[in-house]
C-alpha cells in the first residue's frame, strides 16, 4: 500500500469550518481547498463574502474554490468576475447546469477565455465531461469536478467512469479532473490509481489516514474490545 507522500493525486480539503480548514492547512499533503454553499450553511456561515475574504487572508497560497450563488447565467457571470477578483488562488465554482437543467457551457467557455479560473462542479456523466472539455480548450486553468461519491450512491461503480473522464481531459492540458464527494478513504487510492489529478476529501475522512497500513489483527481485536466495552458500559444483560 502506498504512503500518503507517495500519491500522485493531489488531496484538497473539502469543508467550510474555519477551524477545520486551518487544521488541514497545517498539513503539507493538503494542496488546496473546496467549499460550497451547503457546507457553509452547515458550518454556520452567515456572511458569504466576509467568510471567503477571511479564509483567503489566512490561507493565501493554495487553490480555494468558491461557488456562484445565482440561478441566472448573467448574474452568475457577474458574481464569477467578482469572486475571481478576491485572490490569485481563487477558483470560481460554476454548476454544470442551473436549477432548470439549462447547461452552463456558454458561460463556462466565456469565463474560461476571459481568464477566470473555474471549478466546473456537479458533473455526473461523461457527456458533461466531454462538453466541458471542449469549452475549456485554449482557456485558463480549470478544475472539472465529477461527483464520484454521488455516482456510487446510486449503486454504480465510479472507477470506470472516472477512468474515462481522465482520458477525455487528456487533450485539455489546462483542465484537472477532481474526484469529488468521496465516501471512504479507499477512494483516494482509487483516484490515484487511475491518474485522477485531484480528490476533495472532508476532514472526517482525512482523520482516517492514521489507519493506513494498520495491522488487521490489531484492528480486529480493537473492534472486539469496542463491542465488549460498550456492552459493559450500557449494562446489558441476557
Amino acid at each position: 500500500m502506498k504512503k500518503i507522500d507517495d500519491l500522485k493525486v493531489k488531496i484538497f480539503a473539502d469543508g467550510a469550518d474555519r477551524a477545520g480548514m486551518l487544521e488541514m492547512y497545517a498539513k503539507p499533503y493538503i494542496k488546496g481547498f473546496t467549499t460550497n454553499p451547503t457546507l457553509m450553511r452547515k458550518a454556520g456561515v452567515t456572511d458569504y463574502r466576509a467568510f471567503a475574504k477571511d479564509i483567503l487572508q489566512t490561507i493565501p497560497d493554495r487553490p480555494i474554490s468558491f461557488e456562484v450563488l445565482s440561478d441566472e447565467f448573467a448574474e452568475m457571470e457577474r458574481q464569477a468576475m467578482e469572486i475571481a477578483g478576491w485572490g490569485d488562488w481563487v477558483y470560481v465554482k460554476i454548476p454544470i447546469t442551473n436549477t432548470r437543467r439549462k447547461p452552463s457551457y456558454d458561460l463556462i467557455k466565456r469565463l474560461s477565455h476571459a481568464g477566470v479560473k473555474l471549478n466546473v462542479t456537479a458533473l455526473l456523466d461523461l457527456i458533461q465531461v466531454r462538453n466541458v472539455a471542449e469549452c475549456l480548450v485554449g482557456g485558463t486553468p480549470c478544475f472539472v469536478s465529477v461527483f464520484a461519491g454521488r455516482l456510487a450512491d446510486t449503486g454504480r461503480d465510479p472507477v470506470p467512469l472516472m477512468s474515462e473522464a481522465v482520458k477525455l481531459l487528456q487533450n485539455t492540458p489546462t483542465a484537472e479532473l477532481i474526484w469529488a464527494s468521496p465516501r471512504e478513504l479507499l477512494n483516494i487510492f482509487q483516484a490515484d490509481a487511475i491518474g485522477c489529478h485531484i480528490i476533495t476529501v472532508t476532514n472526517d475522512i482525512l482523520k482516517k489516514l492514521s489507519l493506513l497500513g494498520k495491522n488487521l489483527g490489531d484492528y480486529s481485536l480493537e473492534t472486539v474490545r469496542m463491542f465488549y466495552n460498550d456492552a459493559q458500559q450500557a449494562g446489558y444483560t441476557i
